[in-house]
């Protein structure tokens, strides 16, 4: 008799048992992903006991247990954590022992400059304007060892890719250092390979920021560093209207032109009325841009003019410009009206 019952004690106990684990092993009842911070040297017990508090798991005992029979107490990563609802114990445990950790990702297109890039990070709610700004230009602006000596922006040398930063991580400064970094590592190395480069650094990353703004197609990039040099080879004014447009933060479309007074209007990066190039770049070039202005091809082009299809025209001579000029705006004026009448 006694023998029974205490089967009977073992079985029921062994039903609890199991039916608790069965309860802590399943995900708790949320509808919003919740975040732990796990710190360098926290025990398994400790994890579980935050993730238990957070609401991402059900039991901090059972976390530990599972932990240990899976053998991962030693393997479990410190960093910030994002448990989506729904995950079971397991599969949160397996997410720390993986270390996959929240991350933040963004992304810097070409063509960028300083301002694009901090308004960009606010909107995503990363950190403020002003945070970016005073890294990227002024007195507090970062400057790694390689960066030109004199200029007082980091325009051009935050390199445009896509990037992603721990959450424990995500700051201006990050941000910038990954960008600098990146510079160093992927556009640097073209710079220093070469012989015996033409320009300096800066110059270098000043003409490829001009091609990045001008072309819109990649086979114009080498023929508009081409006409670039050629202007710079004899004292030409560049009148690259990107650099009116930076210098006064203004924008153009093909509607609202820029105005003989804006092209006029003093500004060290006004290259209609400054000869050479700005004093530093405009805008982030990408790797294309880069090459282009190291190997600009050899053009007997001095002009171009957008047809705002992203192409080009191409002239030898200031008639032929205004040829072309005078063509893409009747070619314009054309699309304009037959589309008027075919409402």
């Amino acid at each position: 008799m006694f023998c029974r019952r205490l089967l009977l004690l073992l079985v029921l106990a062994g039903c609890a048992l199991a039916g608790g684990w069965f309860w802590a092993a399943q995900p708790p009842e949320r509808t919003r992903p919740v975040r732990v911070v796990v710190i360098a040297g926290s025990g398994s017990l400790r994890i579980g006991e935050q993730l238990a508090a957070a609401k991402a798991i059900r039991s901090s005992w059972a976390f530990w247990a599972l932990v240990r029979f899976k053998g991962w107490q030693d393997q479990l990563k410190a960093g910030t954590y994002e448990i989506p609802p729904g995950r079971s114990l397991e599969a949160v445990a397996e997410q720390i022992r993986k270390g996959e950790t929240l991350r933040f990702r963004y992304r810097i297109l070409e063509g960028w400059n300083t301002l694009q890039m901090a308004r960009y990070f606010e909107q995503l709610g990363y950190f403020k304007i002003e945070d970016f700004l005073r890294l990227t230009r002024g007195p507090q602006m970062l400057r790694p060892p390689w960066l030109p000596a004199g200029i007082d922006r980091l325009e051009g040398f935050l390199f445009p890719d896509t990037y992603d930063l721990p959450a424990e991580k995500l700051s201006a400064r990050t941000a910038v250092t990954q960008m600098l970094g990146a510079f160093e590592r992927l556009a640097l190395p073209l710079y220093r390979t070469q012989p015996d480069p033409p320009r300096s650094l800066n110059e270098w990353v000043t003409l490829a920021s001009l091609v990045e703004k001008e072309a819109a197609v990649s086979e114009e990039r080498a023929v508009i560093a081409g006409v670039f040099v050629n202007r710079l080879r004899i004292n030409m004014p560049l009148a690259s209207d990107p650099t009116v447009e930076y210098a006064f933060g203004i924008r153009q479309s093909a509607e609202r032109p820029l105005t003989y007074a804006q092209v006029r209007q003093p500004s060290p990066y006004n290259t209609y009325i400054q000869p050479g190039l700005p004093p530093t770049p405009i805008a982030s070039p990408g790797l294309a841009s880069l090459r282009a202005a190291l190997q600009p091809a050899l053009t007997p082009y001095l002009y171009f003019v957008a047809r705002y299809d992203g192409t080009h025209v191409f002239s030898r001579t200031e008639a032929e410009h205004e040829q072309a000029k005078k063509r893409i705006r009747a070619e314009r004026l054309a699309r304009r009206g037959a589309v008027g009448a075919g409402r």
